[in-house]
C-alpha cells in the first residue's frame, strides 16, 4: 500500500511543539460546544473550509492576478483564485468579482479608492442608526478621508427614510452613495437607492457584508442587479473563512482590481481565496438555499419570543438573520445583558438602537442573529427554547446556573463540528 499524500495540518505535532497555543484551539472548540452563539456576524465554517485554511497555500506571495503575477510559481494557486472568481460571478450572477480583500473595511477602502478622491462627498448610513465604521465614522478612515452625510431611520418607524436619503443626496450631490448596515434586521430597498442614485449621477455601493449569504441562498432580493459595486464578507451567513470580496460590473472591473493591488494590498492570502471557492461551492449547492431560508426563520422566532417577553424588537421585527432589541423597558442595559447572557452559556452582543440616549460602550440594546444555531441544526422549536433561555438571563441574573444547564441540553443535541455542520 502507498503511502498516503502529505496534506499538512497535523494536530498531534502541534500539542507537542506548541503544547500552549494547541492547548488555546482545543478551548475555543470547546467555547464554541459548549454554549450558544448567538453573534449575528459569525458562524461555523464546514470542515472543507477549515482544511482550505490550513494548506500549504498559505506559503505561496501571489502578488497580481491570475496569469499576471509579479512571483513565479503561482500556475497552482491562479487555479485556485480563478474558481473562486468563477463560482462567486456565477452564485452572485455579477459581471466581474475579486476575490483578494482580506476583510470586509479593506474590501471598502477599495471600492472607495476606485470610485472616490479625499475630500468627496459620499452619502452613507450613520454608525448609531445600524451603519459601519467604514461609511464614514470619524474614528475611522472614511470619515477622515471624506466628506461624510449621514442619513438614518426615522423615530416613529425605525425603518430608513428614503424620502431623507433622497433630499440629502440632492442637496449635498455625493459622488458616491452607500447603502448596507451591521444592525439594521430590515429589507433595503436597493431599487430606491438606485433610482435616487441616479438622480444625483452618484455611484451606489451596497455593503452587504451581513445579508450576503441570505442573498446567496435567494432567502431575500440581491443588491447585485441594483449597484455598482458590491461588498461583502465571506464569514457571516455565507459560512465561508474570515476574508472579504468585491463583485462589480464589467465597467468598473479594472478600477477595482487595481483599488486592491497594488493600492491597498500586496499579496492575497491564497489559503484564504482558495477557502472562500470551497463556500462558494457549497451555496451554490440547492440545501444552502434551505439553509438561508431557515437562517430568517429562525431569527424570526427568536425575535417574536423575546417580543413576547418584554423585549421590543427594533423596528417591530426582522426580515433577515438578525434583531436588534431595545432593552429599556427591561431596565436592563446591554452592556449589563451581555455580561448576564455570558454567565448563562450565551454569547451576543451589546448594540446601540437609533436614537440611544447611552453611549456605544453601554447601549440600550442587544443584537442577536443565528447563522450559528441554525448551521448546528436547531429549528423554531428550539430557538422558542432560546427566546425564553435569553429573557431568563436577561432579567433574572440569578438563574444563570439553570440557563447554562437547560442550555447544555440544547447542545447535547445540536453541537457544532460533531458532523459535517
Amino acid at each position: 500500500m502507498g503511502a498516503q499524500p502529505y496534506y499538512g495540518p497535523d494536530f498531534g505535532l502541534l500539542q507537542s511543539q506548541d503544547p500552549e497555543i494547541a492547548q488555546v484551539l482545543l478551548d475555543e472548540l470547546d467555547r464554541e460546544r459548549d454554549g450558544l452563539q448567538l453573534i449575528a456576524s459569525e458562524n461555523f465554517t464546514s470542515p472543507a473550509v477549515l482544511a482550505a485554511l490550513g494548506s500549504t497555500l498559505t506559503n505561496k506571495y501571489a502578488e497580481g492576478y491570475p496569469g499576471r503575477r509579479y512571483y513565479g510559481g503561482c500556475e497552482v494557486v491562479d487555479r485556485a483564485e480563478q474558481l473562486a472568481i468563477e463560482r462567486a460571478r456565477r452564485l452572485f450572477g455579477a459581471e466581474h468579482a475579486n476575490v483578494q480583500p482580506h476583510s470586509g473595511a479593506t474590501a471598502n477602502l477599495a471600492a472607495y479608492a476606485a470610485l472616490l478622491q479625499p475630500g468627496d462627498t459620499m452619502l452613507a448610513m450613520a454608525l448609531p442608526h445600524g451603519g459601519h465604521l467604514t461609511h464614514g465614522s470619524k474614528v475611522n478612515f472614511s470619515g477622515r478621508w471624506f466628506d461624510v452625510v449621514s442619513y438614518g431611520v426615522r423615530r416613529d418607524s425605525e425603518l430608513i427614510d428614503y424620502d431623507e436619503v433622497r433630499d440629502l443626496a440632492l442637496r449635498h450631490q455625493p459622488k458616491l452613495i452607500v447603502c448596507g448596515a451591521t444592525a439594521y434586521p430590515r429589507l433595503i430597498d436597493y431599487g430606491a437607492f438606485r433610482g435616487i442614485a441616479d438622480e444625483v449621477g452618484a455611484w451606489l455601493l451596497a455593503d452587504v457584508a451581513h445579508p450576503i449569504g441570505l442573498m446567496a441562498g435567494g432567502a431575500i432580493p440581491s443588491a447585485v442587479p441594483y449597484a455598482d459595486v458590491v461588498t461583502f464578507t465571506t464569514h457571516k451567513a455565507l459560512r465561508g473563512p474570515r476574508g472579504g470580496a468585491i463583485l462589480c460590473t464589467g465597467e468598473l472591473a479594472r478600477k477595482i482590481d487595481r483599488a486592491v493591488f497594488p493600492f491597498i494590498q500586496g499579496g492575497p492570502l491564497m489559503h484564504v481565496v482558495a477557502a472562500k471557492a470551497v463556500a462558494f461551492a457549497e451555496a451554490l449547492r440547492p440545501e444552502f438555499a434551505g439553509y438561508t431560508r431557515r437562517v430568517v426563520a429562525n431569527a424570526q422566532t427568536l425575535t417574536d419570543a423575546l417580543a413576547a417577553e418584554g423585549m421590543r424588537p427594533v423596528s417591530g421585527g426582522t426580515d433577515t438573520h438578525l434583531a436588534l432589541i431595545d432593552l429599556r423597558d427591561v431596565g436592563v442595559s446591554g452592556a449589563e445583558a451581555e455580561r448576564r447572557c455570558a454567565e448563562a452559556g450565551i454569547t451576543l452582543n451589546r448594540n446601540v438602537i437609533p436614537y440611544d440616549p447611552e453611549p456605544a460602550a453601554v447601549t440600550s440594546g442587544i443584537r442577536v442573529g443565528t447563522p450559528c444555531v441554525t448551521t448546528q441544526g436547531m429549528g423554531p422549536q428550539e430557538l422558542k427554547e432560546v427566546g425564553t433561555l435569553l429573557t431568563l438571563a436577561v432579567r433574572h441574573p440569578g438563574s444563570a446556573a439553570e440557563v447554562r444547564e437547560r442550555v447544555s441540553a440544547l447542545l447535547a443535541i445540536h453541537r457544532p463540528y460533531l458532523s459535517e455542520y
